[in-house]
């Protein structure tokens, strides 16, 4: 009897188990005739381009990659350009699209290519997998479009697509579930024609097979999805178990002298690394002890004329809330050094450009900025 057992087991743990041919002939032929052929980082093989919009497109919208990627290849139309480009610059470029780790890696990455391999992406998706910012499925997905390899996907919209067309149980992102969908997505790779196979997995999650209303009447594996058959869809994929998300409070101050602005260097590590944000206080008890903690945190920067209070906000990141009360402090006069290095007096009118978090430079054009520098 253990031996049966153990014989099923290893079967499910093995590739061949789920051999279908038929699944990636549906998808090519779907991906053809009415997948997406028209965004901008489609129809190249320069792997230069197809790694920024991969990058670009974890956990990000196609709507709201389309332009930041226009303007980084204006400013940066090389991997070489872009590896000996300021930091600064490079945030600046990324500033609004979220989740700024993936910038400082995209920088680090582009300079190993750079001194590691001239300048040219490798085409071994395991030395892709190896550099900054590309886990095993980006790296497929570069070796995909840009050489044509044989290598597997298994972002968030395919293993909604194969959770719900295989009846997956089950948590994707739980190891023992993701192992089983990294078998099944290699074992479905077809032999050619990778490209049209890649893109159109992605384009069935995308824009058919989506999280919310998935247009199952168009889609061409719905006579083979368990999901659909058994009225599963809203069921399928499980989602992730919810857990309290942790609030944080913080002051922000809105510190300005005629047309400057004061903003602080953040650390590479953490929130919004390597951007240029407010100077922050924690949250005083009462107006006195607020009062003196604004007086002490002004010392070598200039002399108070004004202080209000802005309207609050929230910001909410993956793993907690940030509950912002933002002030704003007026200078008589500016010191013009200021007395450490990870501060700075900006000019309000670059202040569009500067590499600063979304609600962060959305407060400062809001209180600082006249209408027309806003237009």
């Amino acid at each position: 009897m253990k031996r049966v057992i153990n014989k099923a087991a290893s079967a499910l743990t093995s590739p061949s188990a789920f051999t279908d041919p038929s699944f990636s002939a549906a998808v090519i032929a779907w991906q053809k005739q009415h997948g997406r052929h028209a965004l901008p980082w489609q129809n190249t093989r320069d792997a230069y381009r197809v790694w920024l919009s991969e990058i670009m497109l974890q956990q990000t919208q196609v709507t709201a990659v389309i332009p930041y990627y226009q303007k980084f290849l204006q400013s940066f139309p090389s991997v070489e350009s872009l590896a000996t480009a300021p930091s600064e610059a490079v945030m600046a470029h990324w500033s609004g699209l979220g989740y700024y780790t993936r910038a400082r890696n995209l920088h680090r990455c582009a300079q190993r290519v750079t001194a590691e391999y001239g300048g040219r992406f490798p085409d071994d998706p395991e030395l892709l997998a190896d550099l900054p910012g590309i886990g095993r499925s980006t790296a497929a997905a570069i070796a995909a479009f840009a050489y044509g390899k044989r290598a597997a996907i298994l972002d968030g919209n395919v293993k909604r697509v194969f959770a719900r067309v295989f009846g997956v149980e089950g948590f994707p992102g739980a190891k023992a579930v993701e192992d089983q969908l990294w078998l099944r997505a290699v074992a479905l790779l077809p032999q050619t024609e990778m490209e049209s196979y890649t893109q159109g997995l992605m384009d069935l999650g995308a824009t058919l097979c989506v999280r919310g209303k998935p247009a199952c009447a168009r889609c061409p594996l719905s006579q083979r999805c368990v999901a659909l058959a058994t009225g599963r869809t809203a069921e399928l994929p499980v989602r992730k178990p919810k857990k309290a998300v942790p609030e944080k409070d913080t002051v922000m101050l809105v510190v300005s002298e005629g047309q400057h602005v004061l903003l602080q260097q953040r650390p590479d590590s953490g929130i919004w690394g390597g951007l240029l944000s407010l100077p922050e206080l924690p949250p005083s008890a009462n107006a006195d002890e607020f009062g003196l903690a604004v007086e002490h945190a002004m010392q070598g920067f200039g002399e108070i004329a004004a202080c209000r209070k802005l309207p609050p906000f929230s910001h909410v990141f993956t793993h907690f809330k940030l509950h912002v009360a933002p002030y704003q402090v007026v200078l008589k006069h500016r010191l013009l050094q200021v007395a450490e290095s990870v501060y700075v007096w900006y000019p309000v009118a670059q202040l569009v450009d500067a590499p600063l978090p979304a609600p962060v430079k959305k407060l400062l054009l809001g209180v600082l900025h006249s209408d027309d520098l806003l237009n």
